[in-house]
């Protein structure tokens, strides 16, 4: 039911079952995702959320009630089935609501991808509203470590990426538990193995560094040799124009003076 429920929702929401691959070599890709315990974190906070919801609902449509039936005493049941057929409508709706919430909850945990090349990396999130972002290694300044009491029972934690000009990007709004996400900084959110992956990348990131930027020890292929070839013998006629344009301007000076003289 749940797998076809799951379809269902991301057909309606168009996202994409995975995320491409960054930018990199392919045998050096690798592919982490959430913690099941993340899912059991993010759980715990729905249904604290929606038993105070329904404990919210009961109180409020009890007082209503309560005043209703003061003022339909002498008016016969009419009234009184009517306020109770609209509460079996609203409970209906909330029942809708808590089940759809549900779903979502568990399509954003099963929908979390982060993807870690030798070059990049690409992380996306989110269902009624996809968030991705690429990092190149190349632009990558900070990388760091968060993780509050309740993380840690649960065995979790976020691995913070930042690149250049996060001081001054203003950070889109999002889970307050979970950080912000903006063009300028990432989350691997609720990962168990995050030493595994601050590891990887800053040895990736050293790696990167060290070889120059964006410089690889792969040879060039045979259409970027001719075209650099055809670079060269491009500007090597320039040249060579430039310094017979300067040779006859000497000249044409040198003549001018012994005439003059």
């Amino acid at each position: 039911m749940y797998e076809l429920l799951k379809r269902l929702a991301l057909a309606i929401l168009r996202v994409p079952p995975e995320p491409e691959d960054p930018m990199g070599a392919v045998d050096t890709l690798v592919v982490f995702r959430a913690s099941p315990n993340f899912f059991k974190y993010r759980l715990l906070v729905w249904i604290i959320k929606t038993v105070l919801g329904a404990l919210g609902y009961v109180l409020v449509f009890g007082l209503i009630l309560v005043e209703m039936l003061g003022k339909i005493k002498k008016s016969g049941s009419a009234p009184l089935l009517i306020l109770l057929a609209l509460a079996a409508i609203m409970l209906f709706a909330y029942a809708v609501h808590v089940f759809a919430s549900y779903v979502v909850l568990r399509l954003d945990y099963e929908m979390r991808w982060y993807k870690v090349s030798d070059r990049s990396l690409r992380i996306r999130e989110g269902v009624l509203q996809v968030r991705e972002i690429t990092m190149t290694f190349a632009n990558i300044q900070n990388i760091s470590v968060t993780q509050g009491p309740i993380q840690r029972i649960f065995g979790i934690a976020d691995l913070k990426v930042e690149t250049a000009g996060g001081g001054g990007a203003r950070p889109a709004k999002d889970d307050k538990s979970q950080g912000t996400f903006s063009d300028h900084t990432a989350f691997f959110r609720g990962v168990d193995n995050v030493e595994e992956i601050k590891t990887l990348m800053l040895e990736r990131l050293k790696k990167y560094r060290d070889s120059g930027l964006g410089d690889t020890d792969e040879p060039l292929a045979p259409e970027q040799t001719r075209c650099d070839s055809s670079v060269t013998a491009t500007l090597e006629a320039i040249r060579d124009e430039a310094v017979a344009l300067r040779t006859a301007a000497e000249n044409l000076g040198s003549t001018t003076e012994l005439t003059s003289a």
